[in-house]
């Protein structure tokens, strides 16, 4: 654990002294200010304030932020010639991977932390069910770690951060949209198929609404540890190689 913490704090420092990273950060909060004060005034005297509304925004911008934040993470290193350094040190393939991935859910975390004002404000001026607000929050929270998962396994493929991030983001605006293509589906059995594997399916239908149901949490879960175990093992093979 000592060495990924070293490794975790590495990746978490080298967000925080990059303008890059602000500019990202700055981005995506724009963009969600300016749909919490269009969507909070439509709402004006019409209908009742909901705190999830604004989360769901932060998953769809996630599609799109996500693939800038990881495809830096091992492509970098893998242009530079410095994970053949990172892998003489006494550090094993999967504490350098899990490490990266850490750094980039804390710092994805920081930029989810930020919009709790959207919920005081809401707070301030109306009375929103909390309760799909907390569950909205977390299922954010799970499906940027899945989301952040996908991005450092392309980033490992590649040392071309542009050809990691276009992958990454084409694996996840096709995660995201599987829940559409299997309700275009005619078989049940295929649809339904289609569906299990849709970030949307296991996001929209239960933490946005507040529902926190098991099978949608293990599925995220599973999607961080299977994408982090194959990240690993081409890790590996590079190794070997």
């Amino acid at each position: 654990m000592g060495k990924i913490g070293t490794i975790f704090r590495r990746e978490l420092a080298a967000y925080f002294t990059s303008p890059i990273a602000y500019l990202v950060a700055c981005a995506v909060l724009l963009l969600c200010g300016v749909f919490f004060n269009g969507d909070l005034a439509a709402r004006n005297n019409r209908a009742t304030t909901d705190g999830s509304v604004i989360l769901s925004a932060f998953a769809t911008f996630t599609l799109f932020f996500a693939p800038l934040i990881t495809m830096r993470l091992v492509a970098e290193e893998n242009k530079e010639g410095t994970i053949e350094l990172l892998m003489t040190l006494p550090v094993s393939d999967s504490a350098i991977i899990v490490g990266k991935f850490l750094g980039a859910w804390a710092y994805y975390t920081a930029i989810l932390a930020l919009t709790l004002v959207y919920q005081v404000i809401m707070v301030l001026v109306s009375s929103p069910d909390l309760g799909v607000s907390i569950g909205a929050f977390i299922g954010v929270w799970l499906y940027g770690g899945a989301a952040l998962a996908v991005g450092i396994f392309f980033s490992a493929l590649t040392e071309n951060q542009i050809v990691a991030g276009f992958l990454s983001l084409t694996a996840l605006i096709t995660l995201w949209l599987a829940d559409n293509a299997g309700a275009l589906v005619s078989n049940r059995v295929i649809a339904t198929t289609v569906r299990v594997f849709s970030f949307q399916t296991h996001y929209l239908y239960s933490f946005s609404v507040g529902l926190m149901r098991l099978d949608d949490i293990v599925f995220f879960l599973g999607v961080i540890a299977l994408m982090l175990f194959a990240t690993v093992r081409y890790v590996e093979s590079r190794r070997w190689r």
